[in-house]
């Protein structure tokens, strides 16, 4: 028999417990019912004692929890509830029922900041249209504790919509593990744990991994969804502190990159119990806090991560190489996209991971030009294919040579590119896109400089937050918006402007991709400023020749043409850019005709530009071309 007994699951005897509570409450409410036999110990405590533990509950207080819980559970406990008060309808428990039936009864139970009603283990009801005091008022128990006491343990359905579960992690950067027995360590219910720096997911695994070291289930609280400050954020702070004890939990508030709101500071300041804050960037608050750097992994531990994730299949060596130099990835990350991509076309799927998030604060210019299109002089070309050769070689000079072992300061690849409108700036830009087969995002300085303190570092840390993980190329247009010669600081405003253009070029300097200013004023910027680029590459006023090579790429091969000259065309002293409206607009104009582009059709559009560009032509620049 006491075999059998030891059998029973866990539930079917918490259950059997129960029953046999409600059987001893009713003989104290006069049943004649004889009491049942109660259950063996079972593998561990049962619910109500459980609560009673979690909660430091007096033994009063655990009789009141189950008069009112068997009002719900047991109909005949609830008949008797009515007929003992006199009101056979009533059929609810009661401070004075709960008074009148225990031993040892006291009237600090139902204090506000005593557990029963402080943590809304039981309501009191009012307004039922009887004269009532607090001895009378019905006792409801919260639907939660009530699943709880059956043996049900799941998150309150009140916060299933705000917390997310977190899985633990299949997968996780090694550099982390150590992280997360760090945080297992340092919860607990005083302390918080602050998971700051660039790997999101990163974050969330440590915390996982660290939950479960303690025996506990992590749940994710996206800042974004919670409440504003009141009654609903109240709420939201009282009923995990309930869960953080009953399931148990952890509670993670994912920051990102928007940072800690009012709502999440006032949850983090005011919460007992395991809290850990993530977050890219540092966070001060008003109690005692540990905080441990949690950033994506480094080049070659994400290859090594990719080689884990594609196991099997065999890759190249140098694709995963090329795929950890360029990208800046987590281990989730790295193995979600290796499950469901080929590995042939692992790059272009990484390509396209930061373009939902940068589509709203760049323009995304899609190269087509190739080295064929450019026309600059030799060092110019030199300098643009070392440019290239370096993104290429990085993993191979920073990580296997060591170079990064000496300091990731300055290893960033940023360039200048500085010379007129029209010299082919943006071309040179598209041509690397196209060569090291990355996006390319167009920045516009002169649109994210802000004339309020702080907005620019916001605007341009948005651009790089997103960019990081998709190892785009970003282009800043007009440099001469934010740079200037700032070393004379004579206000206010000259010091900020310091401030945000040293943010710019720390940025510059730590992103993982390739960052390129231009301007069409080279001599407008600090020479201190320019020292922290990698690359500087001048793009000159073309040339006579240079020009008439620009005129003889720049008319597709299915363009008809009859009759036109490069060499009296390259008279015209204009540069690449307003050669290409040129002919643009002569085509134009041809196709108007019906006929095919001709020396006529290209003097019509000269003259357009000319008058766009405000100046007129001269006799020796049209001179012979019709």
């Amino acid at each position: 028999m006491i075999a059998s007994h030891a059998a029973i699951p866990w539930t079917e005897a918490n259950q059997a417990y129960l029953v046999s509570e409600f059987a001893r409450l009713k003989r104290l409410l006069g049943s004649e019912d004889q009491l049942g036999e109660k259950p063996p110990p079972a593998e561990r405590p049962f619910a109500i004692e459980r609560i009673c533990e979690l909660f430091e509950l007096t033994a009063f207080e655990r009789h009141i929890l189950l008069l009112c819980a068997g009002v719900e559970m047991d109909s005949k406990l609830a008949e008797l509830c009515g007929v003992a008060q006199g009101y056979p309808q009533r059929v609810h428990a009661t401070f004075g029922l709960a008074m009148a039936t225990h031993s040892d009864p006291h009237w600090s139970a139902l204090s506000p900041d005593a557990p029963l009603r402080r943590l809304r283990l039981v309501e009191v009801e009012t307004g039922h249209g009887l004269a009532q005091g607090l001895t009378t008022a019905p006792l409801r128990i919260d639907e939660r504790i009530l699943h709880y006491l059956a043996g049900v343990n799941v998150l309150d359905s009140r916060l299933s919509g705000l917390l997310e579960p977190a899985p633990f992690p299949e997968w996780i950067a090694e550099s982390h593990k150590p992280i997360a027995a760090r945080v297992s360590a340092a919860v607990t219910t005083e302390t918080v744990l602050h998971l700051c720096g660039d790997d999101s997911q990163g974050q969330e695994d440590v915390a996982a991994l660290a939950s479960r070291d303690l025996g506990r289930q992590l749940f994710i609280l996206r800042v974004e969804d919670l409440p504003a400050p009141g009654p609903d954020l109240d709420r939201v702070l009282l009923l995990w502190q309930r869960e953080a004890r009953l399931l148990p939990g952890v509670l993670l508030i994912q920051c990102g990159s928007s940072g800690l709101s009012l709502s999440a500071r006032r949850l983090a300041e005011r919460l007992v119990g395991p809290l850990m804050l993530a977050g890219r960037e540092p966070v001060r608050l008003n109690r005692a806090f540990l905080r441990l750097d949690v950033d994506k992994p480094s080049a070659a531990e994400q290859r090594d991560l990719w080689g884990r994730a594609l196991a099997g299949r065999e890759p190249l060596r140098l694709a995963l190489d090329a795929l950890s130099e360029q990208f800046r990835l987590s281990a989730k990350t790295i193995f979600s996209t290796a499950a469901r991509a080929e590995p042939e076309n692992l790059w272009n799927v990484c390509r396209g991971l930061a373009r939902p998030r940068l589509e709203d604060l760049a323009q995304r210019i899609v190269p087509c030009a190739g080295w064929e299109d450019l026309v600059l002089p030799e060092l110019q070309i030199k300098t643009l294919r070392q440019l290239a050769s370096q993104v290429r070689h990085r993993m191979r000079v920073y990580e296997t040579w060591d170079f990064a072992g000496k300091g990731r300061r300055g290893l960033g690849l940023s360039a200048l590119f500085a010379g007129e409108s029209g010299t082919g700036k943006t071309l040179a830009a598209e041509v690397l896109a196209r060569e090291l087969e990355l996006d390319l995002y167009r920045i516009d300085l002169s649109a994210v400089v802000s004339k309020y303190i702080g907005e620019t570092e916001k605007n341009l840390k948005q651009v790089f937050d997103a960019a990081e993980e998709g190892g785009v190329l970003l282009l800043f247009d007009e440099a001469d918006a934010l740079f200037g010669k700032r070393s004379d600081v004579k206000d206010s405003h000259d010091r900020y402007a310091n401030i945000e253009v040293s943010y710019l070029l720390q940025r510059m300097e730590a992103y993982q991709g390739l960052a390129i200013l231009t301007t069409n004023l080279k001599s407008a910027l600090d020479q201190a400023f320019q020292r922290r680029l990698r690359f500087t590459v001048n793009f000159p006023f073309p040339g006579a020749a240079q020009r008439e090579a620009i005129w003889r790429r720049m008319f597709p091969a299915k363009t008809p043409v009859q009759g036109l000259d490069p060499k009296k065309l390259s008279q015209l002293n204009v540069t690449g850019g307003h050669i290409r409206n040129i002919a643009l607009n002569a085509a134009f104009l041809a196709a108007e005709t019906g006929e095919p582009v001709q020396m006529n059709h290209v003097l019509e559009a000269a003259r357009l530009e000319a008058h766009k560009m405000e100046r007129a032509l001269s006799e020796a620049e049209i001179r012979g071309w019709v």
